[in-house]
């Protein structure tokens, strides 16, 4: 039996990340203009956006996905900690308006075709964020 083996941390801050794998800032930045396109005729959402720059929050959405995959840490950098339940705390987010940010989402992400273990793991995560937002 032989003892623990070292660990080997060259080239560890190399490693891909799914940023990567799923193409990139290139992927997340067709994924939110997708949505936001969408998003600027959905007639549940758009109303959530009144007074805000839809070009604005399209920024800060690729940029804190970019960020939370393994991206470049920008979003943290311009805006600090993510802070996700807080920062929606202003808007009415009800099961209506989840499904209807999901349905776009889903449209958007479709458009990219991901290969589909990289889709299932996105969209699990923007499955588990869209409920966790929800406050009406």
């Amino acid at each position: 039996m032989t003892g623990p083996q070292p660990i080997n941390l060259e080239g560890v801050d190399d490693a891909p990340t799914f940023f990567d794998a799923v193409g990139g800032h290139r992927a997340f930045e067709d994924l939110v203009s997708g949505f936001y396109a969408r998003v600027a005729h959905d007639p549940v959402l758009l109303p959530l956006y009144e007074g805000h720059d839809l070009h604005d929050s399209a920024q800060r959405l690729q940029l804190f996905l970019e960020q939370y995959w393994g991206g470049p840490r920008t979003y943290s950098q311009v805006r600090g900690h993510p802070r996700l339940r807080a920062r929606h705390a202003g808007f009415r987010i009800d099961v209506a308006a989840r499904d209807a940010w999901l349905a776009n989402m889903r449209a958007a992400l479709d458009d990219l075709t991901l290969a589909p273990d990289a889709d299932a793991v996105l969209w699990d995560y923007l499955v588990r964020a869209a409920d966790m937002l929800v406050n009406a």
